[in-house]
């Protein structure tokens, strides 16, 4: 938790956070992430300073249990002086402990971001889906909080002024934009009605923008003029030589298909599979992970 102290900015998680992604398609299947197209509404996960502090957080974690589908998961909530936001003791269950940073008595309204992160843990646990070490798990965690519908309240705590600042999670504000778009463009829904953060709308703003070009480039007919041209040149080269040219930051490779027809391999815009279908013009594609349909111009 960055309590006053600088924020990182940009997306220095993002091949971390697109894996994240994928994982989650593979290990929920595509059915599955579909039921979560309605994320957690902000009327239920409200908290008021008039409200009770235990009787609000109890209310509150018992609607994102309920949003994870986890009906037999009871949260015991406590508050105690820690670095971090929150921790929770992972366990068979029924019952999970979960301990939040003191802060939250007198910043109650970021109380359900907090233990949005902390219950993903514990969905992400049923579902034995992890990642190798605490870095890429905790990117793990924040990717699937915010795909699933309730990471918004995270992008959401992220204040930040020229003598204060708060955001919670590892990923990067502009990075949780990216996950929010990536949901906002899978599902259709749009969150930005919910910020009450400026910077947060902002940083989802530019998470936006990133997420669209993931769908504007080659060889998807989406892609600009200058990718095409390039895509076009490395085709012709792949062509003439027999071999996978790697061009400097793009996305796709060619792949040489013993006596059949060359083939181009890339990632899906939603969920970063790589596809590989063959060179041979317009051609329509679809993911097998998340059913995307692609027009691609090979």
């Amino acid at each position: 938790m960055a309590n006053g102290g600088p924020v990182e900015h940009g997306y220095p998680h993002l091949e971390t956070v697109r894996a994240a992604v994928t994982a989650l398609y593979r290990r929920l299947s595509y059915d599955t992430v579909r039921t979560f197209a309605t994320s957690v509404a902000p009327a239920d996960v409200a908290f008021c300073d008039t409200d009770d502090l235990y009787l609000g957080t109890q209310r509150v974690a018992r609607e994102l249990v309920r949003h994870f589908r986890l009906p037999d998961a009871r949260m015991i909530v406590s508050f105690r002086e820690m670095t971090h936001a929150a921790d929770i003791e992972l366990a068979a269950g029924p019952e999970y402990f979960v301990e939040l940073n003191d802060r939250f008595r007198t910043h109650r309204r970021d109380i359900g971001a907090a233990l949005a992160h902390e219950i993903t843990h514990v969905y992400l646990h049923r579902l034995d889906l992890a990642f190798t070490g605490t870095r890429d798990n905790e990117i793990l965690t924040d990717t699937v909080t915010t795909y699933l519908g309730a990471g918004w309240l995270l992008l959401d705590a992220y204040r930040e002024d020229a003598v204060s600042s708060q955001k919670l999670g590892y990923l990067t504000p502009e990075e949780f934009g990216y996950v929010l778009a990536k949901r906002s463009l899978a599902f259709g829904e749009d969150p930005s009605p919910w910020f009450t953060s400026p910077q947060a709308y902002t940083a989802y703003a530019r998470g936006l923008e990133r997420a669209r070009r993931d769908g504007q480039q080659p060889p998807l007919t989406a892609a600009g003029w200058a990718g095409r041209r390039r895509y076009a040149r490395d085709r012709r080269h792949a062509q003439d030589h027999a071999r996978v040219p790697v061009a400097d930051g793009a996305p796709y490779s060619f792949v040489p298909d013993g006596p059949g027809p060359l083939r181009v391999t890339f990632p899906c815009p939603t969920c970063h599979q790589r596809i590989r279908v063959p060179v041979r013009g317009r051609v329509r594609a679809r993911c097998a992970l998340c059913r995307t349909v692609l027009e691609c111009d090979t």
